[in-house]
């Protein structure tokens, strides 16, 4: 029995791991097992630290500041092409410059009588439509010409009347005369001949600026140009073209 209540005494030693371990050393391996239990909540409290600490460096894109939305759209301005308008100015109306002639009292008989057609019904008259007296309406200057040569014969100028009908206001006939109209000015040029010149090559020429001015055209400047009599004889050859000179 003995050996039993040894075996008790004994087992008393060696079982306090399961009944004295009840009354004395039960309580703290209780105290071990608590600490164990708030561990493990300390760790899962941990670990949602961690998923909390992860989800806000996701909401701020992972650099530690804060990423706004897209920035708001501003209103761009629009350039809408607008289609080119068409012009609506009048065309200048035409005149027939041969029927002005031929009843204009103040064009000399040799030109009226020579005006005779060069080919067909083509006239050997130049005409040009410009402002030159202020008026409302183009003025005309028209161009006379002899048919085998192109010389002109005769400038004149006329200036549209309110009635629809055309008033000479500039007249001059002489050989080798063509008159212009440069940015509302008359110009009348005059080629001069020598005695032997030909008339593919005058000697020179006069060019007058005339102004509309008080109802009437007054001389506002004069050039004379003299040309080279050498140029035009028809001797001599073209120079040979020569190499440019290298450096």
């Amino acid at each position: 029995m003995r050996g039993l209540t040894g075996s008790g005494d004994g087992g008393d030693a060696n079982g306090g791991a399961v009944t004295g371990g009840g009354s004395g050393n039960g309580t703290g391996t209780r105290g071990r097992r608590f600490p164990a239990r708030w561990a493990a909540s300390s760790t899962a409290l941990a670990g949602l630290a961690v998923v909390g600490v992860f989800a806000v460096s996701c909401s701020t894109g992972g650099t530690g500041t804060r990423d706004e939305g897209p920035a708001g759209t501003q209103p761009v301005a629009r350039i809408t092409p607008t289609a080119s308008t068409p012009s609506r100015a009048k065309p200048t109306p035409r005149v027939d410059a041969v029927a002005l002639l031929k009843a204009d009292p103040k064009v000399g008989e040799r030109v009226r009588t020579d005006l005779k057609p060069c080919t067909g019904d083509e006239y050997p008259v130049d005409t040009s439509y410009g402002k030159l007296t202020g008026g409302s309406a183009a003025d005309v200057v028209v161009n006379v010409m002899t048919c085998g040569d192109s010389v002109g014969v005769g400038t004149y100028v006329y200036r549209h009347r309110d009635d629809g009908t055309y008033d000479n206001v500039f007249t001059t006939e002489q050989p080798a005369v063509y008159g212009t109209i440069d940015r509302g000015d008359l110009v009348v040029t005059t080629q001069v001949y020598g005695k032997k010149d030909s008339v593919a090559y005058p000697s020179g020429e006069e060019v007058i600026t005339y102004h509309w001015a008080n109802t009437r055209f007054s001389e506002q400047d004069r050039v004379h140009n003299d040309f080279n009599r050498a140029v035009g004889a028809g001797e001599g050859d073209f120079p040979q073209p020569t190499e440019p000179t290298k450096n």
